[in-house]
């Protein structure tokens, strides 16, 4: 029980501080993002790069899914999908896209915290996601045809209100609220139990467990939890966790470089996976692209190191 307390005592404080810079920097962009979708900036944003989206087999209206998934989250990319007649083939490469590259600037700010490079990370996890998106519309039967017809921004209004602000704001703050709870829940208990693995000798099991399937990705072995923290609960809600096993020093600049090249396209792959599934798609597809992709991407950074003695 002494031990335990310790333990407690030690990761509380650590996911508090975490728990406050992260709620500071969701609320922000997410504010943001609600100004831009009560003045109609957002419809206008998508409807700009939505002629892009025939590349990736998707018709326009799914742009502003993809584009309100980028800056919040999977949430708003679920919420806009349910709205759209989207066949899975669709919902299948519109997720896998979206899972690639969503919560921008909170999920690149947690892996800058890291100690990778912000520039990196967007490059890396926006020109993944097009690849796969493009990808996958060559190689999944089905292929559709769409009409050339380019979008006439001057018939969309820039500025354009598109409701009451007030009922708007109301529903934006309950959220935060709510996601402001679980966040504070589900991080602290996070932490907690990464200090109790150490504590306890557990973290050494783990790290022998999950060895052949990280060798494979071509990721040391000693990166095992965090590997396993991103895949469960994301960078978000794993970043106090993440950051505290970063700071032991335990794990090379090398190969948290090589693990946020992996997790930064591949991770949350529980519940945003599914969310997704429950929308139609194809979870084993969304899943193997992105694992083919960052394995593809690791072992090249790895040839990288290799080839200039890093």
């Amino acid at each position: 029980m002494e031990r335990f307390k310790r333990v407690v005592k030690q990761a509380v404080p650590r996911a508090f501080k975490t728990i406050w810079w992260i709620f500071k920097i969701t609320a922000i962009v997410s504010f943001v993002m609600l100004l831009l979708k009560y003045t109609g900036i957002l419809t206008w944003i998508a409807a700009a790069v939505s002629p892009v989206f025939q590349i990736f087999g998707l018709p326009g209206d799914a742009s502003l899914a993809y584009v309100s998934g980028y800056f919040i989250n999977v949430y708003s990319c679920i919420a806009v999908v349910s709205t759209l007649d989207l066949t899975v083939r669709q919902v299948t490469i519109l997720g896998t896209m979206t899972l690639a590259a969503h919560a921008m600037v909170v999920e690149c700010a947690v892996q800058k915290k890291t100690g990778t490079n912000i520039t990196y990370t967007v490059i890396l996890r926006t020109l993944g996601s097009i690849a796969l998106g493009i990808i996958m519309n060559q190689v999944l039967p089905g292929k559709p045809a769409f009409d050339s017809t380019a979008v006439n921004l001057a018939d969309i209004p820039f500025f354009n209100i598109q409701q009451e602000f007030w009922p708007m704001f109301l529903v934006w703050l309950k959220g935060l609220a709510k996601l402001a709870a679980w966040m504070t829940v589900l991080i602290t208990l996070l932490n907690v139990l990464q200090r109790a693995f150490y504590e306890y000798g557990i973290m050494d099991w783990i790290s022998r467990l999950f060895s052949p399937l990280l060798t494979l990705f071509g990721l040391p072995k000693e990166t095992s939890f965090l590997w396993i923290v991103a895949n469960v609960v994301g960078l978000s809600y794993g970043s106090a966790a993440i950051m505290d096993e970063m700071e032991r020093g335990k794990i090379s600049d090398r190969s948290i470089l090589e693990l946020n090249t992996h997790i930064g396209i591949s991770h949350s792959n529980l519940e945003d996976l599914m969310l997704f599934a429950a929308m139609g798609g194809q979870w084993y597809l969304m899943l193997l692209f992105r694992w083919a992709m960052v394995t593809v991407l690791v072992w090249s950074l790895r040839l990288y190191f290799r080839l200039t003695s890093h």
